[in-house]
């Protein structure tokens, strides 16, 4: 059993092999929020709405219900299965500027939370053990 760590509230740097998992529209016009900060700090790419770019890696939030969101945490969920090498700290994807609420959001992260190299936030985490 490992110790559990979660997404810090706020993330100013990052050391080489760890990514800033960010919700992000499928435009790619990463304007506000944790889109933002990846652009800034992390490597977003401007017009890049899905998947790993630079240091971070963008998840679309914006485009309908919690169902069109599912496919692509999925998605990033497979991927981060794939690449044990990389620390993921996501944040609390669409629970900003998207409108959506955590209770809404973790449970797609279920299959992540026994992936210790995918960092969730304290509240997903709190949710989906409440849940399980």
């Amino acid at each position: 059993m490992y110790k559990r760590e979660f997404t810090p509230e706020r993330i100013e740097s990052l050391k080489p092999q760890e990514i800033f998992v960010f919700g992000s529209n499928l435009g790619g016009y990463h304007g506000g929020g944790a889109a933002a900060i990846a652009l800034r700090k992390f490597g977003a790419i401007w017009g890049q709405g899905v998947g790993l770019q630079g240091q971070s890696y963008a998840i679309p939030t914006m485009q309908g219900g919690v169902e069109t969101i599912k496919p692509y945490v999925d998605e990033f969920i497979a991927f981060a299965t794939e690449h044990p090498e990389l620390k993921f700290y996501v944040t609390r994807i669409g629970c900003g500027i998207a409108g959506f609420r955590d209770e809404e959001i973790a449970p797609l992260f279920a299959a992540a939370l026994e992936r210790p190299q995918v960092i969730l936030p304290e509240s997903f985490v709190q949710l989906l053990e409440q849940n399980k």
